[in-house]
């Protein structure tokens, strides 16, 4: 059944031009919230291809078609711009990939629903759907969720879908607001946000794209050539529009990688490359990257990743801060994957002073203090009844 905006919810206006556009964004820009979000294609490229945005305030409900011919959304960028006007997201990250490419920054300011759930505990990275019905009893019905958006026309199921996850969000922002002010966390909501506040979030660096890939190996040589392929998918991939691991996947690199072929012949060789490929313009441009990687004096190599290959922690002392963190977590109804994840854990229980996230601000209130006090023997865990509780020693 196509889902339809519950009836306090304005019926949603689909925006073609230009003109419409600049009318609604003008409304919008009195508002002192406004909920966002895109629906958009990526299966088949590099870039992402905006198809629809929508926004919503008390009175208004919009769908715009990004694909409408001759449409100028620099109204929409004035709008996300405009920092009187708080811009309210569910999982924004790819929503404000899309916006720092089309617009060259971040909406200012923006709030986002599922970090803020997280912090609400509401469970690690909580889906729109759940987070709906758990704070105001709606319903959100998924059924067009994997739609075609770049195709037109839009259906009017697929207006009713999209409008939805903007009506329902104003509703989730305010109940998760309000409550994360009576707790005196909206701060920790804020140090969130930090990272997805920075445009160099949403701007991949093709010279550090190696990194992604963790090398298991000290041959700076073959680190520097890793370096110099990597970075070349990443530009080619960004110039054809395709997907990197549909030109190379990861596998394919790092064999490249150890291998360092010099010819077409070898590069036809290795896994992952077609004759075709080898042979053709991307065969070229990937050898030329090999051989000017191999060329490289040792000083302009890349250093051996720091993967912290030292003493392996306790597995005991690492169960022990893992149920900590759950039972900490528990009291402060917060997400245990927002404190702490699994790599902090390990270097809490191997290192002296570990420089991890999870030891720093608001999480050291919450889990890091304990945590040293744990691994120092100032605090033991024993049980109450169901719950999990803290000994002092």
């Amino acid at each position: 059944m196509p889902r339809t905006p519950r009836p306090e919810f304005p019926a949603p206006v689909l925006i073609t031009d230009t003109a419409a556009l600049e009318a609604l964004c003008t409304r919008l820009r009195a508002e002192a919230m406004v909920t966002v979000d895109t629906e958009f294609m990526r299966e088949r490229t590099y870039w992402p291809e905006l198809c629809v945005v929508q926004l919503a305030s008390d009175t208004d409900v919009a769908v715009v078609d990004a694909l409408a011919p001759g449409i100028d959304l620099a109204p929409l960028g004035a709008l996300l711009a405009d920092t009187n006007v708080m811009k309210v997201f569910h999982a924004a990250r790819q929503d404000i990939e899309i916006f720092v490419l089309r617009f060259g920054d971040v909406p200012r300011p923006m709030f986002d629903t599922q970090v803020a759930a997280m912090v609400a505990g509401f469970g690690d990275q909580v889906g729109y759907d759940s987070l709906v019905a758990a704070t105001t009893g709606g319903h959100i019905d998924k059924a067009h969720r994997f739609s075609d958006w770049a195709a037109r026309p839009l259906s009017t199921a697929q207006i009713n879908y999209a409008a939805a996850d903007v009506t329902h969000l104003r509703r989730v922002y305010e109940k998760l607001q309000a409550r994360l002010e009576k707790e005196g966390r909206l701060d920790w909501v804020g140090q969130e946000m930090a990272v997805l506040a920075d445009p160099a979030t949403y701007r991949a660096d093709p010279d550090l794209m190696w990194e992604r890939l963790r090398p298991r190996t000290s041959n700076r040589r073959m680190l520097g050539v890793l370096r110099a392929i990597a970075a070349w998918r990443e530009r080619e991939a960004q110039r054809s529009n395709i997907p990197r691991g549909r030109m190379l996947k990861d596998e394919a690199l790092l064999e490249i990688a150890a291998s360092a072929p010099d010819s077409i012949d070898s590069l036809s060789r290795m896994r992952g490359v077609t004759r075709g490929f080898a042979e053709g313009r991307m065969g070229a441009g990937l050898l030329a990257a090999i051989a000017e990687a191999k060329a490289l004096p040792e000083a302009e190599l890349p250093d051996v990743p720091n993967h912290r290959d030292g003493p392996k922690p306790s597995p005991a002392l690492v169960s022990l801060l893992k149920v900590l963190l759950a039972a900490k977590c528990e009291q402060h109804h917060v997400a245990p994957k927002l404190v702490a994840n699994s790599e902090d854990i390990d270097r809490i229980a191997a290192e002296d002073a570990p420089d991890v996230q999870a030891l720093q601000g608001w999480r050291h209130e919450v889990f890091g203090a304990d945590a040293l006090a744990l691994k120092a023997g100032g605090v033991a865990l024993g049980v109450d009844g169901k719950r999990i509780r803290l000994i002092r020693t």
